[in-house]
Protein backbone atom coordinates (compact mmCIF):
# COMPACT_ATOMS: atom_id res chain seq x y z
CA UNK A 1 0.00 0.00 0.00
CA UNK A 2 0.86 3.74 -1.02
CA UNK A 3 1.18 6.02 1.85
CA UNK A 4 2.40 9.72 2.40
CA UNK A 5 3.93 10.26 5.65
CA UNK A 6 2.48 13.02 8.06
CA UNK A 7 6.11 13.34 10.01
CA UNK A 8 9.06 10.94 9.26
CA UNK A 9 9.32 7.75 10.77
CA UNK A 10 12.55 5.85 11.27
CA UNK A 11 13.77 3.34 8.70
CA UNK A 12 10.84 4.68 6.40
CA UNK A 13 11.26 8.45 5.27
CA UNK A 14 10.45 12.04 6.28
CA UNK A 15 7.50 13.62 5.99
CA UNK A 16 5.80 14.02 2.43
CA UNK A 17 7.27 11.18 0.91
CA UNK A 18 5.38 8.89 -0.59
CA UNK A 19 6.41 5.17 0.09
CA UNK A 20 5.29 1.72 -0.37
CA UNK A 21 4.78 -0.57 3.07
CA UNK A 22 2.87 -3.25 3.77
CA UNK A 23 -0.59 -3.19 4.26
CA UNK A 24 -0.87 -4.55 7.53
CA UNK A 25 1.88 -2.14 8.90
CA UNK A 26 -0.37 0.85 6.94
CA UNK A 27 -3.49 0.02 8.86
CA UNK A 28 -2.51 -1.28 11.93
CA UNK A 29 0.52 1.35 12.92
CA UNK A 30 0.84 4.16 10.11
CA UNK A 31 -3.16 4.93 9.50
CA UNK A 32 -4.10 4.19 13.12
CA UNK A 33 -1.68 6.11 14.68
CA UNK A 34 -2.28 9.37 12.18
CA UNK A 35 1.52 9.10 11.07
CA UNK A 36 0.18 8.59 7.57
CA UNK A 37 -2.23 8.86 4.78
CA UNK A 38 -3.39 6.70 1.70
CA UNK A 39 -1.72 8.12 -0.87
CA UNK A 40 -4.65 9.03 -3.15
CA UNK A 41 -5.34 11.81 -5.36
CA UNK A 42 -7.62 13.76 -2.82
CA UNK A 43 -5.07 12.82 0.47
CA UNK A 44 -2.47 13.90 -1.75
CA UNK A 45 -3.94 17.55 -2.39
CA UNK A 46 -4.91 17.52 1.18
CA UNK A 47 -1.75 16.78 2.17
CA UNK A 48 -0.27 19.86 0.38
CA UNK A 49 -2.68 22.51 1.51
CA UNK A 50 -2.35 21.18 5.21
CA UNK A 51 1.31 21.38 4.79
CA UNK A 52 2.64 24.21 6.26
CA UNK A 53 0.09 23.19 8.96
CA UNK A 54 1.82 19.74 9.76
CA UNK A 55 5.56 21.36 9.67
CA UNK A 56 4.18 24.01 12.27
CA UNK A 57 3.35 20.93 14.61
CA UNK A 58 6.26 18.92 14.00
CA UNK A 59 8.72 22.21 14.60
CA UNK A 60 7.04 22.57 18.35
CA UNK A 61 7.09 18.86 18.43
CA UNK A 62 10.82 18.75 18.18
CA UNK A 63 11.96 21.83 20.16
CA UNK A 64 9.68 20.41 23.05
CA UNK A 65 11.66 17.46 22.34
CA UNK A 66 15.01 18.44 22.61
CA UNK A 67 14.43 20.60 25.60
CA UNK A 68 13.26 17.32 27.42
CA UNK A 69 16.28 16.08 26.04
CA UNK A 70 18.79 18.38 27.00
CA UNK A 71 17.26 17.24 30.61
CA UNK A 72 18.70 13.15 29.89
CA UNK A 73 21.21 13.56 27.88
CA UNK A 74 24.16 11.80 29.12
CA UNK A 75 22.10 11.04 32.79
CA UNK A 76 23.29 7.89 34.48
CA UNK A 77 20.29 5.41 36.20
CA UNK A 78 20.76 2.74 38.22
CA UNK A 79 18.49 -0.28 38.68
CA UNK A 80 18.60 -2.90 41.32
CA UNK A 81 17.98 -6.36 40.34
CA UNK A 82 18.37 -9.78 41.22
CA UNK A 83 20.97 -12.14 39.35
CA UNK A 84 22.85 -15.26 39.69
CA UNK A 85 26.59 -15.36 40.45
CA UNK A 86 27.41 -15.23 36.98
CA UNK A 87 25.61 -11.52 36.68
CA UNK A 88 22.63 -13.48 34.85
CA UNK A 89 19.63 -11.59 35.82
CA UNK A 90 16.14 -13.50 37.31
CA UNK A 91 14.30 -11.68 34.62
CA UNK A 92 15.46 -8.88 32.57
CA UNK A 93 15.04 -4.97 32.35
CA UNK A 94 13.12 -3.55 30.04
CA UNK A 95 11.62 0.00 28.63
CA UNK A 96 9.26 0.03 30.91
CA UNK A 97 11.98 -0.31 33.90
CA UNK A 98 14.54 1.87 32.54
CA UNK A 99 11.33 5.01 31.83
CA UNK A 100 10.30 4.06 35.63
CA UNK A 101 13.97 4.81 36.75
CA UNK A 102 14.24 7.91 35.00
CA UNK A 103 10.86 9.55 36.56
CA UNK A 104 11.59 8.26 39.44
CA UNK A 105 14.99 10.74 39.49
CA UNK A 106 12.86 13.43 38.45
CA UNK A 107 13.06 13.47 34.59
CA UNK A 108 9.88 12.66 32.94
CA UNK A 109 10.59 9.33 30.08
CA UNK A 110 7.38 7.92 28.02
CA UNK A 111 8.32 3.75 27.99
CA UNK A 112 7.96 4.36 23.24
CA UNK A 113 11.12 6.66 23.76
CA UNK A 114 13.52 4.37 25.07
CA UNK A 115 15.12 2.35 21.94
CA UNK A 116 15.85 -0.76 23.04
CA UNK A 117 16.57 -3.99 20.68
CA UNK A 118 16.94 -6.74 23.13
CA UNK A 119 15.76 -6.65 26.84
CA UNK A 120 18.78 -6.20 29.04
CA UNK A 121 19.34 -9.99 30.69
CA UNK A 122 23.22 -9.60 32.51
CA UNK A 123 24.20 -7.21 34.98
CA UNK A 124 26.46 -4.40 33.77
CA UNK A 125 26.96 -0.92 32.08
CA UNK A 126 24.47 -0.54 28.79
CA UNK A 127 24.53 2.36 26.88
CA UNK A 128 20.67 2.93 25.91
CA UNK A 129 19.25 5.61 23.19
CA UNK A 130 16.10 7.54 24.40
CA UNK A 131 14.11 9.25 21.58
CA UNK A 132 11.83 11.79 22.54
CA UNK A 133 10.87 12.43 18.65
CA UNK A 134 11.96 11.22 15.61
CA UNK A 135 14.28 13.82 14.96
CA UNK A 136 15.99 13.81 18.28
CA UNK A 137 17.99 11.35 20.19
CA UNK A 138 19.93 11.06 23.24
CA UNK A 139 22.12 8.62 25.29
CA UNK A 140 21.73 7.40 28.49
CA UNK A 141 23.49 5.13 31.12
CA UNK A 142 21.98 2.20 32.45
CA UNK A 143 23.59 0.60 35.23
CA UNK A 144 22.21 -2.73 36.09
CA UNK A 145 23.74 -4.09 39.67
CA UNK A 146 22.64 -6.23 42.83
CA UNK A 147 23.18 -3.72 44.83
CA UNK A 148 24.13 0.11 44.92
CA UNK A 149 27.46 -0.98 46.21
CA UNK A 150 28.20 -2.95 42.87
CA UNK A 151 26.58 -0.27 41.25
CA UNK A 152 28.84 2.10 42.42
CA UNK A 153 31.73 -0.86 41.29
CA UNK A 154 30.60 -1.17 37.99
CA UNK A 155 30.61 2.61 37.69
CA UNK A 156 34.09 2.96 38.61
CA UNK A 157 34.76 0.32 35.81
CA UNK A 158 35.32 -2.98 37.82
CA UNK A 159 33.73 -6.15 36.11
CA UNK A 160 31.27 -7.87 38.18
CA UNK A 161 30.20 -10.63 35.81
CA UNK A 162 32.56 -13.69 37.07
CA UNK A 163 32.23 -15.56 40.38
CA UNK A 164 32.52 -13.89 43.59
CA UNK A 165 35.93 -15.65 44.32
CA UNK A 166 37.69 -14.44 41.02
CA UNK A 167 36.56 -10.90 42.10
CA UNK A 168 38.21 -11.04 45.63
CA UNK A 169 41.46 -12.51 44.10
CA UNK A 170 41.70 -9.82 41.68
CA UNK A 171 40.84 -7.01 43.66
CA UNK A 172 43.50 -8.31 46.07
CA UNK A 173 45.71 -8.50 43.27
CA UNK A 174 45.27 -5.01 42.52
CA UNK A 175 45.56 -3.79 46.48
CA UNK A 176 48.68 -5.60 46.03
CA UNK A 177 50.48 -3.92 43.03
CA UNK A 178 48.95 -0.57 43.97
CA UNK A 179 50.95 -1.25 47.53
CA UNK A 180 54.29 -2.15 45.41
CA UNK A 181 53.91 0.82 43.34
CA UNK A 182 53.25 3.13 46.00
CA UNK A 183 56.39 1.55 48.00
CA UNK A 184 58.52 2.14 45.04
CA UNK A 185 57.34 5.70 44.32
CA UNK A 186 58.47 6.47 48.06
CA UNK A 187 61.89 5.03 47.46
CA UNK A 188 62.62 7.03 44.99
Amino acid sequence: MDVILLERVSKLGAMGETVKVKDGYARNFLLRRGKALRATDANKARFERDRAVLEARNADRRSAAESEAKGLDGKSFVLIRQAGESGQLYGSVSPRDIAEAATAQGVKVDRGHVLLDTPIKTIGLYTVTVSPHPEVEVKITVNVARSADEAAAQARGEDLTGPVSDRAEARAAAEALFEQETVEDEQA
